[in-house]
């Protein structure tokens, strides 16, 4: 731990009774920035969200007036070597790909800025819903550090010409250009943010939970792929689906024109 640590929980986790899970990234003095701690610290909680059957989805929330500053420059400088970045970067990486890889949907809850890796955190989610005040930018340019791991992200978001120019300018953009550009779902007045995310919950935690694991996992191996790879996956991953209880329940109901009824899974299964 870095003297620019301090020993609050690095992420706050609760859960409820639907199996929603909110992660709260807990540095607000540092502006959420992902230190070494807080990265280890949201992995560990993202491992045991995919270990935990009875979780529906995850949002990502922050506490304070920032987001995500992106990584912590005063940890990074304390002691430069090409082995450590190298370190840090596999270690962000990990985490940013388990937010992909998790079988759950995860929505960010962006209540103010979101800068280099913290728009890489918000540009990784499934979805994100910000507030009005929010911005955004990869402005590690302005350092003399291109943002090109955030530019992974980013550029599977936007369009590539609009990733470009924030990439090159490190110029913010508003929450509501973050729409426009397809960084973010949703924009919501600040004391409507919760609400606007509480609805998207309430609409996937309505969903059988298998068909979303399988329809999330396929969906990003397929946008990776070459068209014909994606309709293989696309077709396999929903010949699978369709073999499940939850789908032929949801046809039957569709034939009997009546609402499914879906079984609702015990925790740990």
């Amino acid at each position: 731990m870095s003297v620019t640590e301090r020993d609050d929980p690095f992420v706050l986790k609760t859960q409820d009774a639907r199996g929603v899970v909110t992660l709260t990234l807990n540095r607000a003095h540092a502006f959420n920035a992902l230190s070494e701690g807080m990265l280890a610290a949201l992995q560990a909680e993202l491992d045991a969200v995919a270990a935990d059957a009875s979780s529906r989805v995850v949002v990502l929330a922050a506490s304070g007036k920032a987001f995500c500053a992106g990584h912590d420059l005063k940890q990074m400088r304390a002691a430069p070597s090409l082995g450590y970045y190298e370190t840090l970067f596999a270690q962000c990486t990990r985490v940013m790909l388990s937010l992909q890889n998790l079988p759950v949907p995860v929505i960010a809850r962006v209540q103010g800025l979101a800068t280099a890796a913290g728009c890489q955190l918000v540009a990784m989610c499934d979805l994100a819903v910000a507030a009005r005040e929010a911005r955004f930018a990869v402005s590690g340019v302005n350092l003399g550090l291109f943002c090109s791991t955030p530019s992974v992200a980013l550029a599977r978001n936007l369009p590539r010409k609009q990733a470009m120019e924030m990439l090159l300018t490190g110029d913010f953009i508003s929450a509501e250009e973050a729409r426009e550009r397809g960084l973010v779902n949703r924009v919501a007045e600040a004391d409507r943010l919760d609400a606007e995310v509480a609805q998207l919950v309430q609409r996937i935690v309505a969903k059988p939970r298998v068909a979303i694991a399988v329809g999330k996992a396929q969906f990003y191996r397929q946008v990776e792929a070459g068209i014909a790879s994606a309709y293989e996956i696309a077709g396999q991953a929903m010949a699978c689906n369709m073999m499940d209880e939850a789908a032929l329940e949801g046809v039957q109901a569709f034939i009997d024109k009546r609402s499914p009824t879906w079984a609702v899974a015990e925790p740990g299964r």
